[in-house]
């Protein structure tokens, strides 16, 4: 049995010289300038001063609504960003160098902490276990199963 792709393609075998014919006369086309014939170039190259306008209308004019609302997102992010920003950052900057009073002052401030807290006892940590790696033929049976 013919499927219908088949029966399509037999009624329609006879136009296809007269459809390939009006084919090659549209992709040959040529255009007639100043009394002489030039064929159509088959790539149009855009030249350094068309390009910003093929750009914005390829690229930009089609997609304007997607575009603004890029710009809107990130004017938000911007506006976020700027009143999330600490004012004391600013400040810190500002401050000079601790003079020798301050100096002295922290020394003593960590002193008196020092004698309310008491003295840190030094604490020995265990030595690391060192890590001797084996072949895997001895390392058993040791299968894991879940």
């Amino acid at each position: 049995m013919k499927t219908p792709r088949d029966i399509l393609f037999a009624r329609h075998q006879t136009i296809a010289p007269k459809l390939d014919t009006i084919r090659h006369g549209v992709v040959n086309v040529e255009f007639v300038r100043e009394g002489r014939r030039v064929a159509v170039p088959k790539y149009r190259v855009a030249g350094t001063a068309t390009l910003p306008l093929l750009i914005w209308r390829e690229l930009i004019l089609p997609c304007r609504r997607i575009w603004t609302g890029l710009a809107a997102v990130w004017i938000l992010i911007f506006a976020v960003n700027l009143l999330q920003r600490d004012p004391s950052e600013f400040m810190a900057r500002k401050v000079s160098s601790p003079t020798p009073e301050m100096i002295s002052a922290f020394r003593q401030q960590q002193r008196l902490l020092a004698e309310l807290i008491g003295q840190n006892e030094m604490r020995t940590a265990e030595p690391r276990k060192t890590f001797l790696p084996r072949p895997h033929t001895e390392l058993g049976d040791r299968i894991l199963t879940t």
